[in-house]
């Protein structure tokens, strides 16, 4: 029971805000969903960037559009409901897409309500992986799948590191401080 009661309180694996990491161990974890927050805000952001760049995705037809893109998938979409939706303005939906994804993007680099952003993202992946890549086989072949994983950690965990949602956290605590301290 003595060891019990002295974690109460501890620094578990240096990832507090309680004095400094105990170890390179301990700082390492404290950064470890940096490489997954970079990969997916910079693919998210590059993948909205290319959306709206692309003439041929934003059109309703024609090679390399969405629309067409979508007439190919409605069949095989474990949601073609969601497809159906899109279909009434292929257009629409396309720069929408690229939006979300541009938000998410820069909402995840730059830790920006990064656990909303995170969720953004998961939820992109969500209805991509349901309606585009829901036929792909084996399903391990389909990317949409591995990102909705992915963005999970960043869901349950957040931002905490080197973000604005940090910066935020802190003159909160600061303020809080003067105001009741």
């Amino acid at each position: 029971m003595v060891h019990a009661h002295r974690t109460i309180n501890a620094d578990l694996a240096g990832t507090g805000v309680e004095g400094p990491p105990a170890g390179l161990r301990a700082q390492l974890a404290r950064h470890a969903l940096l490489p997954l927050r970079l990969f997916l805000g910079v693919t998210f952001l590059y993948a909205g960037i290319d959306k709206l760049t692309d003439r041929a995705f934003l059109a309703a037809g024609g090679a390399g559009s969405l629309g067409e893109t979508l007439r190919q998938v409605h069949d095989a979409a474990a949601l073609p409901q969601l497809v159906d939706l899109a279909q009434k303005s292929p257009v629409g939906f396309g720069y929408a897409i690229a939006a979300g994804e541009l938000a998410v993007g820069l909402g995840t680099l730059l830790g920006l309500l990064g656990r909303l952003a995170a969720f953004g993202g998961a939820l992109i992946s969500l209805s991509l992986w349901l309606t585009v890549s829901w036929a792909t086989t084996p399903y391990y072949y389909g990317n949409d799948l591995a990102y909705l994983v992915a963005w999970v950690p960043l869901v349950l965990a957040g931002t905490p590191r080197f973000s604005l949602d940090a910066v935020v956290a802190m003159r909160r605590k600061r303020h809080g401080a003067q105001l009741f301290g």
